[in-house]
C-alpha cells in the first residue's frame, strides 16, 4: 500500500522536478561565483528536461519518468555582454534565483501535503 503512494507517476514526477530545482540552484550558485571569470559560460539545467518530464507525466509512464535525469549544461541562449566573454548577467541571474526559490517552495509544499495526508490516514486525525 505504501509503495503505491510513493511509486505513482505524479509523485515520482514531483521528485524529479525537485531534483531539477536543486540542480538549478547549484548552477545559479556556480554562475554567481563565476560572475567575473573571463570566458565563463552560463550554465543551467538543460532546457528540454521540463518538457520531457511533462510529456512523461501526462503519458502516465512510470518508466519514462524514472528514466529522466536533469543535467546541467551550458546555456546556449546566454550571450556575453562584455569583451571578457563571460555570459553571466547579475540581474538575470538574481531573477532566476528568485524563480527557483519559489519553485522549490511550491514543490516542497506539494510533497509535504502528500505526507500530511498519509500521516492523517495513519493517525486518524489532522496533521
Amino acid at each position: 500500500m505504501i509503495d503505491g503512494l510513493f511509486a505513482g507517476t505524479n509523485y515520482q514526477g514531483l521528485k524529479k522536478m525537485l531534483d531539477a530545482t536543486v540542480m538549478r540552484q547549484e548552477a545559479i550558485a556556480s554562475n554567481l561565483a563565476n560572475l567575473e571569470t573571463p570566458n565563463y559560460k552560463r550554465v543551467d539545467v538543460e532546457g528540454n528536461f521540463s518538457s520531457e518530464l511533462s510529456r512523461a507525466i501526462s503519458g502516465n509512464s512510470d518508466r519514462a519518468v524514472n528514466s529522466l535525469q536533469p543535467r546541467i549544461g551550458v546555456d546556449r541562449s546566454a550571450v556575453a555582454q562584455n569583451r571578457d566573454g563571460n555570459s553571466v548577467q547579475l540581474d538575470k541571474e538574481l531573477i532566476h534565483l528568485q524563480k527557483n526559490l519559489v519553485a522549490h517552495q511550491l514543490e516542497t509544499q506539494m510533497i509535504t501535503g502528500r505526507l500530511a495526508k498519509l500521516r492523517m490516514a495513519i493517525t486518524s486525525r489532522s496533521a
